[in-house]
């Protein structure tokens, strides 16, 4: 174990994937553990090396036990923009922090990672015996050493223009990887069922960790999909194919609860806050439609229960009432901290923030854009309860500047299919010049 310090500082190896949801994952992680996102970084962006303070090696270790975004943590011993500045960094390291992980019983073996560039055998050798100057006195073991460390370079991120040398040069001791591998494993391919709308498995890991889920949570998720009932004059669905049978298949059939099926429009709930995250994609009507049961009619007297057999009629659900429906349920039973994650469906050319829905209950988190179309896109919005519920809340967004602009939501559907049929006319006079 790393000494304990006020401020040790770590440098965490990215993933070049999804790369808007990085920062909003490693800082819902770093709190859950205990930890607070705090570096003398000055910005992000799109590199993959970020330099992080964090209070101990046991945060960045359970860190990196949950994140699909990072691939590996290093706590860091130097840094340099060139060769001469990392060796002077190096030298001013504390020596009884290396110590531990260079003495003679130990054993090691020095990697070197490069972003945007390829050296050849020679080049990594020779930069591995510029390091003669560290106080190594145990035994090399490329096997299995006991402590693995890393000279990392960065070139920058335009591979058609590579410099000779790097933009900056990194030395530390590999502490843990990330869960990069999940994604593959839980890949929807080898899923024994799935729907039109499945998520893929990587953004739904993100979702779980920009909603902070634990051990021992409850999760709800209102628009479940692949949980769908049989309907009149449809089969029922084999033994595998539902959601309990896809978490046996992974071995988490023990964290399932249950299934309702029910209109995530009324309310079907008591009075109370029964979850400690609500995570959920709901329909967009593209491949699922938006719609709620109930009729413009008036419904008959004694005809407010039905048979089991009964399909009710339903009617046209606007998005913006759905969203407002969904903020309303996640602030009455969320617990006090709970995270309501979730994706939004834009029009791009005429977004604003104005148009993330709102509620004085929940506090906005993180808002990651993922590109459907070129002129479409999905954001993944994060929300924390602040303020227990008060039934008054229930209809204050109404009262809001912003309830107009998110009201547009409502025609993303034409929107969406006026842009496709755009496209495809436009390839069509395309092939015909």
């Amino acid at each position: 174990m790393a000494l304990p310090g006020p401020l040790n500082r770590y440098l965490l190896l990215m993933a070049q994937e999804h790369l808007e949801f990085r920062l909003p994952e490693i800082k819902s992680l770093l709190s859950l553990f205990g930890g607070q996102f705090t570096t003398s970084q000055e910005t992000y962006g799109k590199s993959p090396f970020w330099i992080l303070n964090i209070p101990s090696e046991d945060i960045a270790r359970n860190l990196m036990k949950r994140t699909v975004c990072a691939k590996s943590i290093f706590e860091l011993w130097g840094h340099g923009k060139s060769p001469e500045e990392l060796y002077g960094s190096l030298k001013n390291y504390p020596v009884e922090k290396m110590v531990p992980f260079l003495h003679s019983d130990s054993t090691y073996k020095i990697k070197i990672h490069t972003f945007n560039k390829t050296l050849t055998q020679e080049e990594k050798v020779k930069r591995i015996d510029a390091l003669e100057f560290l106080p190594f006195e145990g035994k090399v073991n490329l096997k299995k050493p006991q402590h693995i460390f890393s000279i990392l370079e960065d070139y920058g991120l335009d591979p058609n223009c590579i410099p000779e040398n790097p933009h900056n040069i990194y030395f530390g001791r590999w502490i843990a990887d990330g869960q990069r591998e999940l994604i593959e494993s839980y890949s929807v391919k080898k899923r024994h069922f799935i729907g039109n709308t499945s998520m893929d498995a990587g953004l739904s890991f993100i979702m779980a960790n920009h909603g902070k889920v634990k051990e021992n949570d409850i999760v709800f998720d209102p628009f479940v999909g692949t949980g769908k009932a049989s309907r009149k004059n449809q089969k029922w669905r084999g033994p595998d194919e539902n959601i309990r049978a896809n978490l046996r298949q992974y071995g988490l059939e023990k964290y399932y609860l249950d299934v309702l099926v029910s209109d995530a429009s009324k309310p079907s709930w008591r009075k109370g806050t029964y979850f400690d995250a609500i995570i959920t994609d709901p329909p967009y009507g593209i491949r699922e439609s938006t719609r709620r049961t109930g009729s413009q009619k008036e419904v008959p007297k004694g005809m407010e229960k039905c048979p089991e057999s009964h399909v009710p009629v339903s009617f046209s659900y606007h998005l913006s009432d759905m969203f407002s429906d969904l903020l309303n349920f996640a602030a009455e039973t969320l617990v006090l901290g709970g995270r309501l994650v979730y994706w939004l469906p834009v029009y791009t050319p005429e977004y604003t923030e104005e148009m993330v829905p709102w509620h004085p209950c929940l506090m906005l988190i993180s808002n990651c854009e993922q590109k459907l179309s070129s002129h479409t896109s999905r954001r993944l919005i994060t929300m924390e309860k602040v303020k227990k519920f008060e039934n008054r809340d229930q209809y204050s967004h109404l009262l809001s500047d912003q309830f107009l602009p998110y009201q547009g939501h409502n025609s993303f559907r034409e929107k969406y299919f006026s842009g496709v049929t755009k496209r495809i006319a436009k390839e069509e006079k395309s092939s015909q010049e």
